[in-house]
């Protein structure tokens, strides 16, 4: 992009992201440079930016598992640290094997999945229909997405035959959402972060459900946080659930993995 006079420069960007607070304002300058198609394109997305919009948002897109996942507005932005999940599914795969992605958000999941070990049978239910369209978007070709609650608009047909359902569900405690950075606080929707009074009123419905359209040897795996994970644990085997904790320090993330019988 030539520069006129005075048009933002890279160095110019750099310093009004610091003056913002962003961490990283070298990375962010250059992801920005490179989406604006001009000037006047490039000063809309670092005000946008300067203004507390998170990054995902104003590129449209999100980096997960090496994969660009587009972000509309009013969906949940994946976190690196669920990278972890995608992780654990794929142990132990083999071809063919069907999975369900719960919560599924934006299909960063699934995507993923789908990337790494194809063939699968993939299937992805949202219960918000700005996920379900965004999911839709990035699943194109690859898999089946369904507006609902949690496993209820699954076909029949898939009961006792999922390998893996995986669920990235809101666990964060109610009286803990004033407490999230604005960048999820103001521009997510709170559905996609309350889990309720203790953060895993959606979690336990999971772990409760899942069992039922299990094969043999089926797994459950949840995202959730070092405090929340013994409750998840004893949520599992109450549903007579082999479950064990699985840690990433450089994800920052903790999965719960269950196994059926």
């Amino acid at each position: 992009m030539a520069a006129r006079p005075g048009a933002p420069t890279a160095v110019g960007v750099v310093a009004r992201l610091r003056a913002a607070g962003c961490v990283f304002a070298e990375d962010e300058a250059r992801l920005l440079l490179a989406a604006a198609e001009d000037a006047g394109a490039l000063e809309a997305l670092v005000a946008r930016r300067v203004g507390g919009e998170p990054l995902e948002r104003v590129l449209g897109w999100a980096e997960f598992c090496g994969l660009r996942i587009a972000v509309e507005p009013g969906v949940f932005v994946p976190r690196r640290r669920t990278e972890l999940l995608v992780t654990e599914a794929r142990r132990g795969w083999h071809a063919g094997a069907v999975v369900v992605d719960l919560c599924c958000g934006s299909g960063a999941v699934g995507a993923a999945l789908a990337a790494a070990v194809a063939p699968l049978e993939l299937h992805a239910v949202d219960v918000d229909p700005a996920a379900v369209r965004c999911a839709r978007r990035n699943l194109a070709g690859r898999g089946h997405v369904y507006t609902g609650d949690l496993l209820a608009p699954l076909p029949e047909r898939l009961r006792g035959r999922v390998d893996v359902v995986i669920a990235n569900a809101p666990y964060v405690p109610t009286d803990a959402l004033a407490l999230l950075p604005p960048e999820a606080r103001l521009y997510e929707p709170r559905a996609a972060l309350d889990g309720g009074p203790d953060g895993l009123d959606v979690l336990r419905r999971v772990v409760t459900k899942a069992p039922r359209w299990l094969s043999p040897g089926g797994r459950v795996l949840v995202e959730t946080s070092e405090r929340q994970a013994p409750a998840v644990v004893a949520a599992m085997e109450a549903a007579h659930l082999r479950a064990r904790v699985v840690r990433d320090e450089d994800l920052g993330g903790l999965v719960v993995a269950g196994r059926g019988e």
